[in-house]
């Protein structure tokens, strides 16, 4: 059986491990805090600073991983390159690892190199240059750090009194050690997608039926599957998809988000690993979930097909308080209600607007979507978490 050294061990890593251990591997949970979701299910844990290369290597040493499988962002990427010479293998590859851990990699890679359509777009390195790339771009427009996660430190310029404060929340939403945000021009899209990417070793790419999802301060708040849309649009941006997957090359599933607009589809941003608003296949809409499938691919085993099985959707829990003993009220609600499921991540701290489980709900294939997402939002809102 193959040992992984889980490089993240957040509610994704959680997920990861269970179908990991469902068949037998053996996981290494590591994260920067103890008793992180992860590391209560996995083999052996680690608590490090992953920026810290001299640990990631001590670490990689200590257990000899068959395979390296980063689930954050905030990880010494460039590590991951003399790991490969090394013989090792880092899930989808060195390359992906570091291209979409940064977004000028991944943007100029998509849009220089790959010719793919995306959003008018610069760099800034500091509030002074923030105004000018602002201007160049125009409002409204969009600031992310170019290393950060689940919408932190991402914020929207509608004036030129808003580009001060966008700076100084990039900064303290940025993870790493790099202090550059990139400027995007606001596209007036009709909606987003999420498109779940599976590349294979020895297969096909393949696609999961395309997920939807609405955002609030950067961060997804419902996701559903399948999202209703022309086959013609969605087959343009599977070829967008394969393209930049396969120019960052590895095997494993991919986050691949799009806008879709009147004027066609923009690729917006990429992660190689199973991606926050794909915890709606949880709800079983698919014949795998997102968790299996990046398992299955990284492993080898093949992949014949992914096919809906149900419409669902998935609701996110949020804390509204910190907490060092964070507790749940209102779970006998969602546990009564039919068609539902639920899971809590067992974060050990509570903070506000923290994401601390999620609401699933589903139904038969052809249901009105939007009666899911309905019933999901009204679930998680009857959930709240306090202080224990």
């Amino acid at each position: 059986m193959a040992k992984i050294l889980l490089l993240g061990s957040g509610e994704l890593g959680k997920e990861f491990t269970i179908a990991a251990k469902r068949i037998g591997q053996t996981v290494i949970a590591v994260d920067s805090y103890p008793n992180a979701p992860a590391a209560q299910l996995a083999d052996y844990a680690e608590v490090i600073n992953m920026l810290d290369g001299d640990a990631l290597d001590a670490l990689v040493k200590k257990y000899n991983p068959d395979y390296i499988v980063p689930e954050i962002e905030a990880i010494r990427t460039e590590r991951f390159y003399e790991y490969e010479k090394q013989g090792f293998t880092v899930i989808p590859s060195a390359k992906a690892a570091n291209f979409t851990m940064n977004r000028k990699a991944i943007r100029d890679l998509a849009a220089k190199e790959l010719g793919l359509k995306t959003a008018n777009y610069r760099y800034a390195t500091s509030a002074q240059s923030l105004q000018k790339a602002v201007f160049e771009v125009g409002m409204p427009c969009v600031v992310k750090p170019l290393m950060s996660s689940s919408g932190k430190g991402q914020s929207t310029i509608k004036t030129e009194a808003d580009i001060e404060k966008a700076w100084q929340y990039s900064q303290d939403g940025s993870r790493g050690d790099v202090a550059e945000v990139i400027v995007e021009a606001f596209i007036d899209f009709n909606f987003e997608i999420t498109l779940l990417t599976v590349t294979q070793r020895n297969g096909e790419t393949l696609f999961c039926p395309p997920i939807g999802h609405r955002q609030e301060r950067g961060d997804y708040m419902e996701s559903w599957q399948p999202e209703p849309m022309e086959t013609n649009v969605l087959e343009e941006a599977q070829a967008m998809a394969k393209k930049v997957t396969t120019a960052l090359t590895g095997c494993g599933i991919w986050g691949v988000e799009f806008f879709v607009a009147e004027d066609g589809v923009y690729f917006s941003e990429l992660s190689p690993r199973p991606h926050d608003t794909g915890m709606v296949t949880l709800a079983k809409t698919q014949n795998f979930n997102e968790f299996e499938l990046h398992l299955r691919a990284i492993l080898g085993l093949p992949i014949s097909e992914i096919t809906q099985e149900r419409s669902g959707c998935s609701a996110v829990i949020l804390a509204s308080e910190n907490s060092e003993n964070p507790q749940y009220e209102g779970l006998e609600k969602l546990a009564a209600a039919p068609k539902t499921d639920f899971r809590i991540f067992g974060k050990p701290t509570s903070r506000p607007y923290r994401r601390m489980g999620v609401v699933l709900t589903h139904d038969n294939v052809g249901t009105n979507i939007s009666e899911v997402i309905d019933k999901a939002k009204n679930l998680a809102q009857q959930v709240k978490v306090v202080s224990g």
